[in-house]
Parts: C-alpha cells; sequence; structure tokens
C-alpha cells in the first residue's frame, strides 16, 4: 500500500470506536460520483480509450458501467463493442488516463465538503470506500482532504470488491465499529448492494442510475439533504 493510504489507514485502524449503544459509530463514504464529480470523468476517458481503438461508446452502456469495479466495466466494454484489447491492457490505459485527468483537480458534489467538516468536529470517524484503485483513490484524496477520513479501502486492497460486501465488511472491522452501527453513503446500485450485504443501512445519493427506496435504504437527491443529525436518526430508527 503507498505510503499515503498507510498512513490514513493507520490512524484508527486497530482502536475500536468509542460510542454510546445504539449510536453512529462510523460514516463509510464512496468516492466517484458521492463525494466527487469523477463519474463523468471516468465516462469521458472510456469514450476517449473506446474511440481510440475505434469504437463508439453508446450512452446506453453507461449506466451499466457506472459504480461498477475496473475488471467488471473494463470485461464488459469490451464484449458490447469486440475491442481488440486484452483486460490487462485496457485497465492500464483506462486507469492511467483517469488519473492524468484528476492530478489537474477534481470538483466535490454539492455538500461533500461541508459534511465531511461537520463529521470531523464531532469526532465522527468517516472511511473512504471505493472500488477505484488505491493510486487513484491517493490522487482524489489530494482534492477531498485526506485528513477528513480515519482509513480508506481501494478495490484493488480486497479480494472482493463492490458489489460484494467485502470492501465495507474491511472497512467497519479496521475502524473496530459494527456495520449495523455504520451509515454508508453511496451513488450507485453496485455500491448500495455492496453495503447491503454488508449489513450497513445505507443513504443512496443517485449519480447516473435511479436507485429506489427499500428497507434500511433512504434515497436522497444530494448530499445536502445529509447532516449528522440525519445520519445519527438512521441508526437510531435501525435499532
Amino acid at each position: 500500500m503507498p505510503a499515503l493510504g498507510r498512513r490514513t489507514a493507520e490512524r484508527t485502524a486497530v482502536r475500536g470506536v468509542r460510542a454510546p449503544a445504539g449510536a453512529l459509530q462510523a460514516v463509510l463514504l464512496d468516492m466517484d460520483g458521492t463525494l466527487v464529480d469523477t463519474e463523468g470523468v471516468w465516462w469521458e476517458t472510456e469514450v476517449e480509450v473506446f474511440a481510440e481503438l475505434g469504437h463508439e461508446l453508446a450512452e446506453e452502456h453507461r449506466e451499466v458501467v457506472v459504480g461498477g469495479p475496473m475488471s467488471r466495466s473494463a470485461t464488459y466494454l469490451i464484449q458490447a463493442t469486440g475491442a481488440d484489447i486484452s483486460l490487462a491492457e485496457l485497465t492500464v490505459l483506462l486507469n492511467s488516463r483517469f488519473i492524468e485527468r484528476v492530478g489537474r483537480g477534481v470538483e466535490l458534489m454539492p455538500g461533500a465538503r461541508r459534511l465531511l467538516t461537520e463529521l470531523a468536529a464531532h469526532g465522527v470517524p468517516a472511511a473512504l470506500v471505493s472500488a477505484s484503485h488505491r493510486e487513484v483513490i491517493d490522487r482524489v484524496l489530494v482534492s477531498l482532504g485526506a485528513e477528513h477520513f480515519a482509513l480508506s479501502v481501494a478495490g484493488d486492497e480486497v479480494e472482493r470488491t463492490k458489489p460484494h460486501p467485502d470492501p465495507y465488511v474491511v472497512a467497519a472491522s479496521r475502524l473496530g465499529a459494527d456495520p449495523a452501527r455504520c451509515v454508508v453513503v453511496e451513488d450507485t446500485v453496485t455500491g448500495v448492494a455492496s453495503a447491503e450485504a454488508a449489513g450497513c443501512p445505507v443513504v443512496a445519493v443517485p449519480s447516473v442510475a435511479p436507485i429506489e427506496s427499500a428497507a434500511g435504504r433512504t434515497v436522497v437527491p444530494s448530499l445536502e439533504e445529509v447532516d449528522l443529525a440525519f445520519l445519527r436518526s438512521l441508526v437510531t430508527v435501525a435499532h
């Protein structure tokens, strides 16, 4: 793990979260499309790369690849277009091109900075949990502020990434927290499935594709609708 990711992870990875019984212990947040406006950047990168390979990506493909791990998205696009490139080659190409773009800075989603500042001010641990690779996360953390997070979990650091529960199970475990007392904030169906499989209450803020309300899941139009009191109420209701 690169130095930045290791330092952020080590800050609280071995310490249990102290909170009253039944209270919110931590907030676990997705990155792309949830905290930073990068889903559009990913799509632009994919369109650009496939154009260079001689293929035009249809808009219908966008909802399929949004929120997915790189392996799943890249495999789907190769199969959908018939592009003459291996999964390994395409993964390297997409990651390097995306990193080049986000290295110039990324725009935060409305309400993201305020929410992270509020969590930090009240001592509520936050973890960044993404299907993106570590190198991508560390670049984006420059814009987000690594100091806002107790730790981060990258898609290439877990055996199975989203929609499997592993990323959120790992994040809660490293924080010493009960997943049922960790609220997850996500923007895609894939991420919501991962969080719910881990046993976490979920706040969904749809970015590209719609997400339906369900038991244990609250859908809001923007992070501007989310504050600490709201997050605490979701754990209280769950218990």
